[in-house]
């Protein structure tokens, strides 16, 4: 019997392969970094063959460091990040544009363009997302009309466009599968989250031809096999699902009303609504949190692009910082009579604003402000924009008493514990961090390992979760509210 599921976490600025054993346990990782590209203000970009790259060394150093074979794994599954987009030639498998990542805002005037001709209500209304520039479609969109050829090429079939698990999963399978699973099809404008199809008005309306677009399956389903070569033998590909519901699912939040929050790169945060696609009235999105044996399951999300992004600026902007880990430290020893406060809108701001125009602000300089103010300011805004997704989460859920469920953390920034224990304050709410902080890539491992039968059906992998520390609110409930209220104030200046 197999020994390992094989999980490959693509993220935003790094890929990890992880092995994980039949009790969840971590064998072995491999981590490796990949440089960003900024053509422009507002353009983030990654070489394709970077994702790839990556990907492909970091299986094979685990592999290498377990000493085990392609025999001894069960499955692979994928965990990526979500709507960057590529588009590639389907016969020599080279990119016809570098990838466009997630947080690129090129697409800015086309959403607002879509928006003036009335399209919003019906991107929302089948969708469940908003017109912004996050999502994959515009950027598809983009590079048809902006790569030289690139229409005409698509209307003869020649190219194909996928999220970045349809890329991995063409290169993994040597070019022989296109499909993705229906977590990332829900990110892209394209794919209606009731029906569970491509949808063509949805299509029509950003001028894609159905040609491009690879075939939706299960999160948990058989995505093909590896080629031969790149591993010794094939290894089965069994489960596919982005990042953030990857990570809900690693979080065992397999019932409706559990919520968790990730902090990577950005911040998300999603709650299972079971399997009611329940309709925002604050901006959030309803978007498929799994689907299994052909049954999709729903919830609400709300993303803040800069949450780890953040610290990094502190690291690699104003160096004040040599690595992360250094700023709970200095946000520890800051100045308790200084309120600084930043609005880290970097690449503009997400839920429940979606102002992709504003660009971040610090408010509450003095002579006095130093590193450790600035760390501080940095971390807490995490915690603000979190507060202000939870407060709409609160309202959009219509099963909610007003309190939610104890809120699962994972992400870099679930290990600083000063950084969890502000988040509970300024929350409010109980925060709970598992001992298994890889939650996104057991997400993955896990849709990979249940479709194989390495891992038992979700009542019974319920009990995998286990609780390393819990943080509970210790903020005075004045001191709570005045700090809510200054950031509140603080948002809304940016945004007049």
């Amino acid at each position: 019997m197999a020994a390992y599921v094989l999980a490959i976490d693509q993220g935003t600025t790094s890929t990890r392969a992880i092995l994980f054993r039949a009790n969840t346990s971590i064998a072995v990782v491999a981590q490796q970094e990949f440089p960003q590209h900024f053509p422009a203000d507002g353009e983030v970009e990654h070489e394709p063959e970077d994702l790839w790259s990556s990907t492909l060394s970091t299986c094979r150093a685990v592999l290498y460091q377990a000493g085990a074979a392609a025999r001894d794994i069960a499955a692979i599954g994928i965990a990526n990040q979500r709507e960057t987009t590529l588009f590639w030639d389907r016969a020599s498998g080279r990119p016809v544009h570098r990838a466009i990542v997630w947080q690129d805002r090129r697409t800015a005037d086309l959403c607002a363009q879509l928006k003036a001709k009335g399209h919003e209500a019906l991107f929302s209304a089948k969708t469940g997302l908003l017109l912004d520039p996050y999502f994959s479609g515009t950027k598809l969109a983009w590079l048809l009309d902006n790569v030289p050829g690139a229409r005409e090429r698509a209307a003869r079939g020649e190219l194909a466009f996928g999220t970045v698990d349809t890329y991995l999963l063409w290169r993994l399978t040597g070019g022989r599968v296109h499909a993705t699973d229906a977590t990332n099809a829900s990110r892209t404008l394209l794919y209606d989250i009731h029906t569970g199809r491509w949808d063509d008005a949805l299509l029509a309306a950003l001028g894609i031809p159905r040609s491009v677009l690879p075939e939706v399956l299960d999160s948990s389903e058989n995505f093909g096999a590896t080629d031969p070569e790149l591993f010794g033998s094939a290894i089965p590909i069994c489960g596919i699902a982005g990042d953030q519901q990857a990570a809900l699912i690693g979080q065992a939040c397999f019932a409706p009303g559990m919520l968790k929050s990730t902090y990577g790169t950005g911040c998300f945060i999603v709650l299972n609504t079971g399997g009611t696609a329940v309709a925002s009235k604050n901006r959030l999105l309803t978007t498929v949190a799994y689907q299994l044996g052909g049954v999709r399951s729903y919830a609400l999300e709300g993303s803040v692009f800069v949450a780890g992004a953040a610290v990094q600026w502190l690291r690699d902007g104003l160096k004040i910082i040599t690595t992360a880990e250094q700023s709970g430290a200095l946000a520890q020893a800051a100045d308790p009579s200084q309120e600084v406060l930043l609005v880290p809108a970097f690449v503009g701001l997400g839920a429940p604003h979606w102002r992709p125009d504003v660009r971040g602000a610090l408010f509450g300089l003095t002579r006095a402000t130093g590193p450790r103010e600035l760390a501080r300011a940095a971390l807490e805004s995490v915690c603000f924009q979190t507060a202000d997704l939870l407060a709409a989460m609160r309202d959009d859920w219509r099963e909610s008493t007003g309190v939610l469920n104890p809120l699962r953390v994972d992400g870099g920034m679930a290990v600083s514990d000063w950084t969890m224990q502000r988040l509970a304050d300024i929350l409010g709410n109980t925060v709970d961090r598992p001992q298994i902080k890889e939650t996104t890539a057991l997400g993955a491992a896990y849709l990979a390992g249940l479709h194989t039968g390495f891992f038992p059906e979700p009542d019974r992998f319920l009990n995998h979760w286990r609780l390393e520390r819990r943080f509970e609110p210790r903020m005075d409930v004045k001191e709570r509210a005045r700090k809510l209220a200054d950031w509140s104030s603080a948002v809304r200046r940016l945004l007049s």
